[in-house]
């Protein structure tokens, strides 16, 4: 395996990828992998460890090379960091696709909670001028789509900042506890779904009490009314932060084990290989 931690950008410092990558010997002459970058959640105000590790392996472990994106949170996740760190993560995924045996056409990325909205942002935003002057796309430096996640897994995703919406996230996103409807638009991903968004699959909980289901019901009302290809999964019941759902990611609280809803990692992984 290869196993390093890069530096994205030496504007973002916290910004690092820690990859997880098939050692394929080439005499072999291996098959290109899927790509898969994992964002944990927080609420942009730290990074969930059960949703970091755990979940690259289980994709690691089904194919495809995985990469953990720590991306900048609060007080520096304001005027777009986050993104423009996914951006540059799915750009590094691309361009390093020779050298780690990936398949360029299949990179994926995978979020939660706050980490969906950033996958979510990834998927939707990607061509707003903010990413484009960041990452050179602007500027001819690097190619148009270059950045665009061929699909993203969303689990209890951060997607709205109107009603129900997570409000620490949405402030930490804006800088200010005092966000302007005008600031908190720019981040209620609803509202900016169009054709060009990137495919999902999505799964969430109707008991739900941190991120309220109807996060994720917006987003799909809004990505068929837009033509874009989407799978979601409602699970009954499950509190907020289920990660895989067992024993591997409870950290010992009985309420983070729900069987039912474990079942979303294979569901994730069987959309990818055939969808894609």
């Amino acid at each position: 395996m290869l196993h390093e931690k890069i530096t994205l950008s030496e504007k973002y410092p916290e910004a690092t990828l820690t990859s997880y990558v098939c050692d394929n010997d080439p005499e072999l002459k291996p098959a290109r992998r899927p790509a898969m970058i994992v964002c944990p959640g927080g609420g942009y105000h730290f990074l969930s460890a059960r949703e970091a590790e755990p979940i690259a392996s289980k994709f690691f472990a089904q194919g495809m090379n995985t990469y953990i994106l720590r991306y900048s949170i609060a007080p520096n996740a304001k005027d777009y960091a986050p993104l423009i760190e996914a951006a540059l993560a799915i750009k590094y995924v691309r361009k390093h696709a020779d050298e780690h045996n990936t398949d360029p056409d299949k990179v994926f990325i995978c979020g939660f909670s706050a980490g969906g909205h950033l996958a979510a942002s990834s998927g939707i935003l990607w061509n707003i001028k903010e990413v484009r002057d960041a990452i050179g796309v602007t500027d001819g430096s690097a190619p148009e789509g270059i950045n665009k996640p061929t699909g993203m897994v969303l689990s209890y995703p951060v997607i709205t900042a109107g009603d129900y919406a997570h409000k620490g996230s949405i402030y930490n996103l804006c800088g200010t506890k005092e966000p302007t409807k005008e600031e908190m638009d720019r981040f209620s991903l609803e509202l900016h779904v169009d054709e060009t968004t990137a495919p999902a699959f999505v799964w969430h909980t109707v008991t739900d009490q941190t991120v309220p289901i109807q996060n994720t019901l917006f987003l799909v009302n809004a990505l068929v009314e837009n033509k874009v290809m989407c799978e979601a999964h409602i699970y009954p019941q499950g509190v907020h932060g289920l990660s895989l759902c067992n024993e591997e990611t409870w950290s010992e609280k009985p309420q983070m084990l729900e069987p039912h809803a474990a079942t979303w990692i294979d569901l994730a992984i069987k959309w990818i290989k055939d969808m894609f």
